[in-house]
C-alpha cells in the first residue's frame, strides 16, 4: 500500500488532543500557534533533548537523541527526544553495532509527573512507531520531568496501546474533515496558548432563556 506521509499526523498532536481537541485542531488543521511560558519552556528543553547528531555509546548502551519516528499503520510521523538501545540476547540487530539491542523510548517534559495519562499515551505512540520501525516488541518507556529531575518507569500495556489508536482514529476523522470542533470550557483555558485565538468565552453564551430568569430573578 502506497502511503502519503504529507497525510500523516504528528505525534505530539495526542497530547494537545488530551488536552483540548479545539486546541489541537487549531494547532494541526487551522496551523494557529502563539507562544506562552510553558511552550517557551518546553521547546528549549526539547531542543536541548531532540539533537540528531548527537549518538552516544556507554558500555552496553546506545543513545540516540532526535530519533525520528513514524508508523505507517497509524499514520502519524515525529521525533523521539531520546531512544536508548540496551544490549539484550533477545534484542533486535541495528546497522553498524555490534550486538543486539532492545530499544526504550524516553520522552522529556517540562514540569512535574503528572496523574493524567497523556504524557504516557504520547510514549506509547512513540513506542508502537518503533515496534514498526524495528520490527520487534517495545513493552517499557521512560518520561523525564526536567523539574523534578526524576526519570518515571512506564509499562507500555495492550490497553494503552489500544487507547492510542482509538485516539488517533479520531484525530483522523477531524483532520480529513478540516474540522475544529467546540469544547466544553474550564479552568484549564487559562493556562493554554491559543486562549486569545480560541476565545473560549465566546463558547459560553447564555441561553435567552437563561439570560431572562436571571434578569427577571
Amino acid at each position: 500500500m502506497d502511503y502519503n506521509e504529507e497525510d500523516f499526523l504528528m505525534l505530539s498532536g495526542i497530547q494537545h488532543f488530551q488536552f483540548c481537541k479545539r486546541q489541537w485542531a487549531l494547532i494541526h488543521i487551522e496551523q494557529q500557534w502563539e507562544e506562552n511560558v510553558r511552550t517557551v519552556q518546553g521547546r528549549h528543553l526539547h531542543e536541548k533533548a531532540d539533537n540528531p547528531f548527537i549518538r552516544e555509546k556507554r558500555n552496553n548502551k546506545l543513545i540516540v537523541r532526535g530519533m525520528p519516528v513514524k508508523s505507517n499503520d497509524l499514520r502519524v510521523t515525529g521525533i523521539c527526544d531520546v531512544v536508548e538501545f540496551i544490549k539484550h540476547q533477545q534484542g533486535i540487530q541495528l546497522d553498524g553495532v555490534e550486538g543486539s539491542y532492545l530499544p526504550y523510548p524516553i520522552e522529556y517534559k517540562r514540569g512535574k509527573p503528572k496523574t493524567n495519562d497523556s504524557d504516557i499515551l504520547q510514549l506509547v505512540a512513540q513506542a508502537m512507531c518503533l515496534e514498526e520501525m524495528l520490527v520487534c516488541e517495545v513493552h517499557t518507556g521512560y518520561l523525564f520531568y526536567n523539574e523534578v529531575k526524576q526519570r518515571v518507569r512506564v509499562d507500555l500495556t495492550l490497553e494503552h496501546k489500544n487507547k492510542v489508536r482509538k485516539i488517533v482514529s479520531e484525530m483522523q476523522t477531524y483532520y480529513n474533515r478540516r474540522h475544529t470542533p467546540k469544547v466544553k470550557t474550564g479552568s484549564f483555558c487559562t493556562s493554554c496558548s491559543l486562549s486569545s485565538i480560541c476565545l473560549p468565552k465566546l463558547m459560553n453564551k447564555q441561553s435567552v432563556k437563561s439570560y431572562i430568569e436571571g434578569r427577571l430573578g
